[in-house]
């Protein structure tokens, strides 16, 4: 399933996180762990904050995916997303 991750880091983690060069490492196991099919960084709610499109096969995914993130202090959320191919295709199946 197709799913949105978004991840704030917490404001003074990060700063020590990029002090100690820590972040690029972080990112860098998260992409390759989740090998999304989009990510964006963006400064959110002004926290730094990364959205990830990526292919979930099965929820027991949720707590590697997410531990790290949690361990560097983000607040991480989860939700299934559509592109516009699925929504067609979804709304499709709504016509009787």
């Amino acid at each position: 399933m197709r799913m949105l991750l978004i991840a704030q880091m917490d404001t003074e983690s990060a700063n020590r996180s990029v002090a100690e060069g820590t972040m690029e490492k972080l990112v860098g196991e998260i992409v390759d762990q989740l090998k999304p099919e989009a990510a964006y960084f963006t400064p959110r709610d002004g926290q730094r904050s990364c959205l990830m499109v990526f292919d979930m096969q099965d929820s027991a995914q949720m707590p590697p995916l997410t531990e790290p993130l949690f361990r560097a202090g983000a607040k991480v959320s989860l939700q299934p997303v559509m592109n516009l191919d699925e929504l067609r295709t979804g709304l499709g199946a709504l016509k009787h």
